[in-house]
């Protein structure tokens, strides 16, 4: 089951046989009452928190360079000119070609491979504590990049939520500065690194695979999930064919999405890596500048959440993303014309507010567009690698020579957001086009979802599959 559209797909509505508060599921002999409600409140209870945690751990590894930077790492290792902008966009390019491995959840347990990648690149931020160089670091960051490829896109409302974590942890870890003859970025990096390894052994004792062995379920409940997923699913083939692959990657809105996605997160990967750097030039300190990047991670981090609440309750995807941007763009257009440090930090609080949300209701309006678990899993690893891209340009548009004020990367910024709204309309019309067209298909040749083993095969190109435009259910 793909993780990123779980919220698309398993919901309390879905089309079962019911009565009162419950699901009647069984054969004649044994009838058995499940109440769905309370099925998705244990996989939130048990699952989210946890996955929530691994995504934490992700994003707190790949972005703490920033905090180190502003802890002392470029002046400790002489890095001059762009270098420290390369270093962070080398995580990049590993990253986004190796993303593909996202197939291997379709060979290998997610209990043993997620874990395993975990304590990987565990293993590699602890080495980035000794580094020497700029060559050094450079290594280290292209290692990094490779082994957090392979952690799957799923579950993505509370991936923010590691920004507000990590300006405070540097903060914190910052004050080290000389214990152990090591630096306070270096601690930074040793600390975070082994939190990732100790958490990987524990995820290998507690993660499950797939609905059919969740132990926290009964087996009534197994059956209803499953079944549940299968409904929505409109019978389509969950088996691994390659043809399901080439399906993917001829779907052009595969690569709309992707480029949606793309100009979204070039200014939130600007925003995490330069975060600290924006504030300090503000006039603040170095260390004022760690504790000033928590409020607007927090208020990041509470709008990502009340965002996916809302769009969940009211089924709608695109309006979020929309109105997200709109938020960022008024952040970043404040930031591009004051002066005032006062009014900059509002301007970053403002953009974090629009930005958070916006990543997260993208993946998962990806996810609801997609049919088929093979095709799905493709579609959010490219949309996921070929977007992440965005992160070698965020890397470049906050230069040194464009302090304190950084015009040319709010500028660029601005335009992303942009070219972002317009994409997203565009898809919007584009998804509605194709349900017309589809809904024009089943009346003329009177097609049924009881007739849809019969479209197994073509994925989202059944004409029983809608896409989702501004509710999860059409």
């Amino acid at each position: 089951m793909s993780a990123s559209s779980v919220d698309e797909k398993l919901s309390p509505t879905a089309d079962v046989p019911s009565t009162g508060t419950g699901v009647l599921y069984g054969s004649e002999r044994t009838v058995t009452e499940v109440d769905p409600r309370k099925i998705l409140r244990k996989l939130d209870l048990r699952l989210l928190p946890f996955v929530s945690l691994l995504y934490l751990l992700s994003f707190l590894d790949r972005a703490n360079i920033g905090n180190a930077k502003v802890a002392g790492l470029a002046r400790d290792l002489n890095l001059t000119g762009l270098e420290y902008n390369l270093c962070a966009a080398i995580f990049f390019i590993p990253y986004c070609f190796f993303e593909r491995r996202n197939l291997a959840l379709k060979v290998f347990s997610p209990s043993k491979w997620i874990p395993l990648i975990m304590f990987l690149w565990g293993a590699v931020m602890v080495s980035m504590a000794f580094v020497k160089s700029f060559s050094g670091l450079l290594a280290a960051r292209i290692f990094l990049g490779i082994t957090e490829a392979g952690l799957f896109p799923g579950i993505t409302f509370y991936f923010d939520c590691s920004r507000r974590i990590r300006g405070l942890l540097a903060f914190s870890i910052e004050r080290m500065e000389g214990i152990g003859g090591l630096h306070g970025w270096s601690w930074i990096f040793l600390l975070e690194g082994l939190l990732t390894s100790v958490v990987a052994a524990i995820a290998y004792f507690c993660m499950y695979d797939y609905p059919e062995n969740a132990s926290i379920l009964t087996g009534a409940e197994r059956k209803w999930l499953i079944n549940t997923i299968r409904t929505n699913n409109t019978g389509l083939s969950k088996s691994y064919k390659a043809e399901f692959i080439m399906q993917a990657l001829r779907d052009p809105h595969l690569y709309l999405m992707a480029v949606i996605y793309l100009f979204v997160l070039i200014p939130s990967y600007a925003f995490a890596l330069f975060l600290p750097t924006i504030i300090k030039d503000l006039g603040f300190s170095a260390s004022h500048a760690q504790l000033l990047s928590v409020p607007p991670n927090a208020a990041g981090c509470l709008f990502t959440i009340v965002s996916g609440v809302l769009s969940d309750k009211f089924r709608a995807r695109r309006p979020f993303i929309l109105a997200g941007s709109a938020t960022a763009l008024i952040g970043y257009s404040i930031l591009f014309t004051t002066k005032s440090p006062g009014a900059g930090c509002a301007g970053v609080m403002i953009a974090a507010c629009g930005l958070f949300p916006s990543v997260a209701c993208i993946l998962a309006w990806t996810g609801g567009n997609v049919g088929g678990e093979v095709k799905r899993a493709v579609v959010i690893a490219m949309v996921i690698g070929l977007g992440n891209l965005g992160g070698v340009a965020s890397s470049f548009i906050y230069r040194p020579q464009d302090s304190p004020r950084y015009l040319p990367g709010h500028a660029t910024d601005i335009s992303c957001l942009c070219v972002a709204i317009l994409l997203c309309s565009i898809a919007v019309f584009d998804f509605a086009r194709l349900n017309r067209t589809k809904a024009k298909q089943c009346a003329k040749e009177r097609i049924t979802e009881e007739q849809g083993s019969n479209y197994a095969e073509m994925g989202d190109a059944s004409p029983l599959y809608k896409c989702v435009i501004f509710l999860s259910i059409p």
